[in-house]
């Protein structure tokens, strides 16, 4: 009985032994800000997103203007005066704000341009990463940028800068 269990212990051992995963670690946020492209299409969304941003307070602007006019005039004006004015005063400011969802919206110009141009530059690193760890044997591959879980590491599991030699980039 007592051989059955130590050769049980040890067969059981052996087979978590042999089934253990290779882990390797990158750092996503080394990973990018080492590749140009990737620092250029940020550099396109910020000049964007400030053109835009811009054109949105304008519209604020100009409701705010049509307020305070308001405010100086309506004295002068009638009921219906006044309600033409809060309308128009309205109405601007609803242009302000549909404009700034249409830019900046979950759904919005902003997020459709981000996509289109940090998706390619995430693929090729995907891929890299991917060749890589197929390459050494590698069945996960986590993300220390994004992970506050990870709490150590060893540096000999991180592999971002062998990405970057695959894709052509020096550190």
């Amino acid at each position: 009985m007592k051989k059955i269990l130590i050769l049980t212990v040890m067969l059981f051992g052996w087979v978590t032994f042999s089934s253990a995963q290779k882990i390797a670690i990158v750092d996503m946020s080394y990973l990018l800000k080492n590749i140009p492209m990737y620092e250029s299409a940020n550099e396109q969304l910020k000049q964007i997103s400030q053109k835009w941003q811009k054109e949105v307070d304008a519209l604020n602007e100009e409701a705010e203007l049509l307020y305070k006019n308001y405010q100086t005039e309506s004295v002068f004006l009638s009921d219906e005066m006044k309600r033409k004015k809060e309308n128009e005063i309205v109405a601007k400011e609803k242009q302000a704000s549909d404009l700034k969802r249409t830019y900046f919206g979950p759904d919005g110009e902003y997020y459709k341009k981000r996509e289109s141009l940090m998706k390619p530059i995430q693929d090729e690193v995907y891929v890299a990463v991917k060749d890589i760890a197929d390459t050494k044997g590698y069945q996960v591959v986590l993300d220390k940028s994004s992970s506050q879980n990870l709490i150590y590491f060893s540096v000999k599991v991180d592999i971002s800068d062998e990405v970057l030699e695959k894709l052509g980039y020096s550190k």
